[in-house]
């Protein structure tokens, strides 16, 4: 359903970033939330977007514009910060460029400052120029979003929880669980490392479960230092939470990480997204881990298929319908 602004300040965000960052994916995701949204206006138009209708609004801005000057959009993207009744957010989409080189690869797209003639058709030269380009308005991001590992289901979350048009507290709280061996979250502004309580992993009847199941967070939960972790970790954000408010912060990443990613890690932000709940806080929840798990099996499951009338039908592949007899 769409959403409607009835306040007087307007929500207007602006998403730019690398090709191949996702930059589309986060306005679809925008639009699903009840953003109208526009992909790559003229900059001379910016300002007459938000004159006109009363919705929030998103803008996608990049090197295809015309005549693209990153310090004429900073500008523009100053002047849009100065101007009463208009909340400005700037989105920045990054990944790595074996990331973004890859992803280019997949599609067989070209890059836009890689379309043949004098440029060449290299895509790794098409990224390098435009890092050049575009890399200043990275400074003027409230956010950036690496989608280097980042799936579109826990992207989806992230702009859900950050930019849904609601009346919730003034701060929203994303709580991440992740494994090591995998990397920190890139967008997490805390971290908290769970590996030195008891592991879950090397009980037999356990290790198959995940930290949403009771035998093992009564098992985590056991630990004789989990009571007094508990503890300080609630006493030290308990407290930090209405600061952050009180400085303009608009959302929190809490990143809570364990070996595997799969128990102890899911347990404590399980139990931590429950108590900040309880004290009135909006927050979302991923687990990184199970969410990449669930792409595997997903990716690997046999793809069913019904014989009929000589043909053979895909289910969910976009092949024929099979073809009936008259």
């Amino acid at each position: 359903m769409a959403a409607t602004a009835t306040a007087a300040v307007r929500p207007f965000i602006i998403v730019t970033g690398h090709s191949g960052a996702g930059k589309a994916s986060i306005l679809h995701l925008l639009e699903d939330l009840g953003y109208e949204t526009v992909d790559n206006p003229p900059l001379s138009i910016l300002e007459s977007l938000v004159e006109d209708g009363t919705m929030p609004l998103a803008a996608g801005i990049d090197t295809r514009t015309r005549g693209f000057d990153a310090e004429q959009v900073k500008r523009a993207i100053h002047g849009l910060r100065r101007r009463p009744g208009v909340a400005l957010t700037l989105i920045f989409a990054t990944a790595e460029e074996s990331v973004l080189l890859r992803r280019f690869t997949e599609t067989r797209r070209r890059h836009p400052l890689a379309p043949g003639g004098a440029l060449g058709t290299r895509v790794a030269d098409g990224i390098a120029r435009e890092v050049a380009i575009i890399e200043p308005l990275r400074e003027e991001a409230d956010l950036v979003v690496d989608t280097s590992d980042l799936p579109l289901p826990a992207l989806r979350q992230l702009i859900e929880s950050r930019f849904r048009p609601d009346d919730g507290p003034g701060m929203s709280v994303l709580l991440q669980s992740f494994g090591y061996p995998k990397g920190l979250p890139r967008e997490a502004d805390l971290v908290f490392d769970v590996r030195f309580l008891r592991n879950p992993h090397y009980v037999p009847a356990l290790k198959p479960l995940t930290g949403k199941d009771a035998g093992v967070a009564d098992y985590v939960a056991a630990d004789p230092d989990f009571p007094a972790f508990w503890q300080r970790l609630t006493g030290f954000l308990d407290p930090l939470l209405p600061r952050y408010v009180a400085e303009g912060k608009k959302y929190l990443t809490v990143a809570i990480g364990c070996t595997g990613g799969r128990h102890r890690s899911v347990l404590v932000t399980e139990r931590l997204a429950d108590h900040l709940r309880s004290l009135g806080w909006r927050v979302d929840v991923t687990h990184r881990e199970l969410s990449a798990e669930r792409d595997r099996v997903a990716a690997a499951a046999p793809v069913p298929s019904i014989a009929h009338g000589g043909a053979v039908a895909r289910a969910g592949g976009g092949q024929e319908a099979p073809q009936r007899k008259p």
